[in-house]
């Protein structure tokens, strides 16, 4: 999914049950989307566990909503989101969402959105039900979010020694094989570019660094039932990757 630059987005966050030690990786992870308009975090701060929040939250101009739980064993939070994401939904003032929870209860929510014509991005932990993941146009998962020189140190290894297929699940390869086929030109060959994207459309959740890539085209590479081609452009600074199976 491209970077659209003048893209308006709104994130809420649900403090409930995301931990704040990413928080500054997760923004710099939505900056590639677009430019956060909005940045309110929900969440009852009185109660103790969420203390942790409060110089993340002023280190990165995030607004802290207070919202209070009515009845025990009922999550105010989720509905405060939810009413806060419909009020900017109607303001007209962004083009997609960003909503930062694994919770499976904002299912509905970007269900919704996304009828509305919200481009809308989940972030959330590993443990997030398939619905609400499935629900997204694209979803990424907290735990991949890493430092630069962790990202360096990955690229660095995999560069010096490749990575076997054996790494990767047999439904991840036959899901990027179908979707080859799906675009490919008559001699077997696809854009990559359009292949990312349509993986993308099938599964929210596909990504590249799940399995230890930072980009697709070097997880393509390491799968030795694909070739892959290089191919100049009239930009001559600019190359594109076509892709087939071998």
């Amino acid at each position: 999914m491209e970077r659209q630059k003048d893209l308006r987005l709104a994130v809420i966050i649900d403090a409930d049950n995301i931990p704040f030690s990413n928080v500054t990786a997760m923004l710099e992870e939505i900056a590639k989307y677009g430019l956060p308009t909005f940045k309110r975090i929900y969440g009852d701060w009185t109660k103790p566990n969420l203390g942790g929040w409060k110089n993340v939250l002023l280190e990165n101009a995030i607004t802290p909503v207070q919202q209070y739980g009515y009845t025990k064993g009922k999550n105010a939070t989720d509905s405060a989101m939810i009413i806060d994401a419909m009020d900017i939904l109607y303001s007209g003032k962004v083009d997609g969402f960003c909503i930062v929870s694994s919770d499976s209860d904002f299912t509905r929510l970007a269900t919704r959105l996304r009828e509305a014509g919200m481009l809308v991005i989940g972030l959330g932990e590993k443990k997030t039900p398939t619905p609400f993941i499935a629900s997204c146009n694209k979803f990424i998962y907290l735990e991949i979010l890493g430092d630069e020189d962790n990202e360096e140190e990955s690229d660095k290894k995999q560069k010096d020694q490749p990575v076997s297929t054996a790494k990767l699940d047999k439904k991840v390869i036959s899901f990027i094989k179908s979707s080859i086929n799906d675009l490919a030109d008559d001699t077997g060959w696809a854009f990559l570019g359009e292949v990312g994207s349509l993986l993308v459309k099938k599964q929210p959740n596909f990504d590249p660094r799940n399995y230890g890539f930072k980009k697709l085209a070097p997880l393509i590479q390491s799968i030795r039932q694909f070739e892959t081609d290089e191919r100049q452009t009239d930009n001559k600074n600019i190359k594109h990757v076509f892709v087939k199976i071998k």
